[in-house]
């Protein structure tokens, strides 16, 4: 890793967060959202199309001696695990040695455990591959949501990051259309349709690939690590593109930032950050993670039994409702992103948590009194996943914008796995028997369990949310190296190089 310094404590001022932040929008975001962005449809993919397959797996001839219960039971597990441990350990990666070497490792990780999954000739090997796959997945989640923030405009940022993050569902509504092919055996055999699934996962992510490899360092870790030219040629050179592209000189930046550069933070230093200096968005972060993780899992987890056991749909039928119920989930973001960035934070993360878990507890309701069928159910799901889908996006918005930049990814992983493991572990455990053993009253307190948490969270971000709209990150939370220099006294002399 190159410095520009000899000096682990090299005192430096910096105009890069604002020149970033007063860009236009461009070919150039196009690219990195693609590049970046897109991770989030295979995941997407991944989670439903295992989901779907799993009848045919534990079928004669597949391929595999695997029961559907170890399908979505042991191998869903093992790839939450996987996810889990995977965005703590990269995210740490991260933050240490930089944004883009770590969104290819973890690209490459998902790639080819994926594709080790399409191999599979036993359980073990499935299951090895399951935990790896979500390893890959998780490490995407740090390293990808830091680098997105840090390289998009502040005016653009929130309905950027829902966007993204909503994209989610594209990849579901995808896996669910998708298994519904690959599971037909008058088109593919038994023991190959399944393992097709897999590869198309595995060739999208290799186009996401060449398109990745163009999107470079976050110059905003660079400035931070010792790299300060690298950071200034590449702001250069995507200002000198943005003004050929829009025929008209960039305004003036905002204000300089003096950071003192060092190659790397401490563990304890980064948890001082997100517990000690901010203990109000800690609590924030855990809030918002833990009630979009239950209300999530209040209604997918059960999905398919729930129209099953209450509605009499066919189980080959499911495909199609989840996939009708994935398109409510992306117009979310897509249509109310915007206004995170206008209307704000507070009053957008607030409303959008309150308002989906009350339409959820009116939904569980219509249920209890017998007034819903199949298609009415999955429209008020569709209606409630709609604002629950941009209050979800939101919390990796929020976690990624409200701690120093020091910490991104890694406070990015850390709430990512609180949620993901209550999600993926303790939801299933609460969940699974209530919405799968046919009695109404079960399924209404699955619903009601997880529209009070959602409330409940969308109150703690009336109180507690970061008004970050429009505003650079180094103003939502300055970064620990710039607070380093203020105690020495340093900060804003004359000495330090601009760049």
């Amino acid at each position: 890793m190159s410095a520009t310094g000899e000096s682990a404590h090299h005192t430096v001022t910096t105009e890069v967060p604002a020149r970033l932040d007063r860009l236009p929008w461009s070919r150039w975001h196009w690219m990195i959202v693609v590049g970046l962005g897109t991770v989030w449809i295979l995941d997407g993919l991944e989670v439903t199309v295992v989901g779907n397959i799993a009848s045919r797996l534990s079928e004669h001839g597949s391929g595999l001696s695997i029961t559907d219960a170890q399908v979505t039971g042991l191998a869903a597990a093992l790839y939450v695990a996987g996810a889990c441990s995977g965005a703590l350990f990269f995210g740490w990666l991260t933050d240490r040695f930089g944004r883009k070497k770590l969104f290819l490792i973890t690209l490459a990780v998902y790639l080819a455990a994926t594709a080790m999954t399409a191999l599979s000739f036993s359980v073990w090997w499935f299951f090895v591959f399951r935990f790896l796959t979500g390893f890959g997945i998780g490490g995407e989640y740090a390293a990808i949501n830091s680098a997105i923030d840090e390289l998009i405009p502040s005016k653009y940022r929130g309905r950027v990051d829902l966007i993204i993050n909503g994209s989610y569902w594209l990849g579901a509504m995808g896996g669910a259309l998708l298994s519904v092919v690959a599971l037909n055996t008058d088109i593919f055999p038994k023991n190959i349709g399944w393992r097709l699934t897999f590869a198309l996962g595995v060739v999208l992510g290799l186009v996401i690939l060449l398109v990745r490899r163009h999107v470079p360092e976050s110059p905003r870790w660079m400035f931070i690590h010792e790299r300060s030219e690298g950071a200034e040629k590449i702001v250069s050179d995507v200002e000198r593109e943005v003004e050929a592209e829009t025929g008209e000189p960039l305004p003036a930046p905002g204000k300089a930032i003096t950071i003192e550069q060092r190659k790397s933070v401490g563990f304890a230093e980064i948890a001082g950050a997100l517990f000690r200096s901010y203990p109000k968005r800690a609590t924030l972060g855990f809030s918002l993670f833990i009630g979009q993780a239950f209300l999530y899992n209040a209604i997918t987890f059960g999905f398919s039994s729930i129209l099953v056991n209450f509605f009499d749909v066919s189980s080959g039928s499911t495909g199609y409702f989840f996939a009708v119920m994935a398109i409510g989930n992306f117009l979310g973001p897509l249509l109310l992103g915007r206004l995170f960035d206008t209307v704000g934070r507070r009053k957008m993360i607030s409303g959008t948590y309150i308002l989906s878990g009350l339409l959820l507890f009116a939904t569980a309701w219509l249920f209890d009194q017998g007034h819903l069928n199949a298609t009415t159910m999955t429209a008020c799901w569709c209606v409630v996943l709609f604002f629950a889908s941009a209050g979800a996006s939101s919390a990796y918005l929020t976690v990624s914008e409200i701690f120093p930049m020091e910490t991104r990814a890694l406070a990015i992983a850390f709430f990512y796995a609180i949620g993901t493991a209550a999600g993926g572990i303790t939801g299933p455990l609460v969940f699974s028997s209530l919405t799968s053993s046919g009695v109404v009253g079960d399924a209404v307190l699955a619903f009601s369990i997880g529209a009070a948490l959602m409330v409940a969270a969308g109150v703690v971000a009336l109180f507690f949310a970061v008004d970050a709209e429009g505003r650079s990150l180094e103003d939502i939370a300055s970064p620990l190296s710039a607070r380093a220099a203020k105690a020495d006294g340093t900060a804003g002399s004359p000495s330090a190089p601009a760049v």
